[in-house]
């Protein structure tokens, strides 16, 4: 990850803050009703100078996914490296993607899954091939515990599953809650392999 990573997941440069400041009004406004001149206003600049950093309000948004996307690889991969059975595994990657949509980088999350459609063609192919990425980490731990025998569902729609739970997260839960993203991520492992 970063070493100076913004609430966003995005490090503190000045390319780092015009990112951040998007990320927030995308949530905030949508990507249509944005213009450069407010994310230019939200970080205290002139709206021209943004295009030294970006061509375009689209590529402003691109960024924003990629930077979202490859900040929450590096998540997972630590989170894999730092567990020694694909159960435990699992479980630190749904803590590692709950922390991630209800956490440090939820508006950047929630830019990426409400404003794709902005995307053009070529970037949404850029982004999926970097998303494939992320996916293949899941894949491989869920892969393993199948072959373990610890569920008999298909890898793929189990990943499909935990996708949903944990992406409807952010509308329910708070981190003001007695529940903690831990406790979540342990009750979410429970329900998809058993108690151990």
């Amino acid at each position: 990850m970063p070493d100076n990573p913004s609430i966003h997941g995005i490090d503190d440069s000045p390319r780092g803050r015009l990112l951040s400041a998007a990320a927030q009004l995308f949530r905030e406004k949508g990507f249509d009703r944005t213009t450069v001149r407010d994310i230019a206003a939200a970080v205290g600049i002139q709206s021209g100078s943004i295009f030294h950093h970006f061509k375009s309000k689209e590529d402003i948004l691109y960024s924003v996914m990629e930077e979202v996307i490859r900040f929450n690889t590096e998540r997972l991969r630590q989170a894999v490296a730092a567990a020694d059975t694909p159960r435990e595994q699992l479980r630190h990657l749904i803590s590692a993607e709950l922390t991630a949509t209800v956490g440090d980088t939820r508006e950047a999350m929630t830019v990426m899954v409400q404003e794709w459609r902005c995307l053009s063609e070529d970037n949404q192919r850029r982004a999926l091939a970097l998303r494939d990425v992320y996916e293949r980490l899941w894949l491989d731990v869920l892969e393993r515990l199948h072959e373990q025998g610890a569920f008999r569902a298909d890898p793929f729609i189990l990943r499909r599953l935990l996708t949903g739970m944990i992406g409807w997260t952010p509308n329910w839960f708070s981190t003001n809650r007695r529940l903690s993203v831990d406790d979540l991520a342990t009750l979410i492992l429970e329900r998809v392999v058993g108690e151990s």
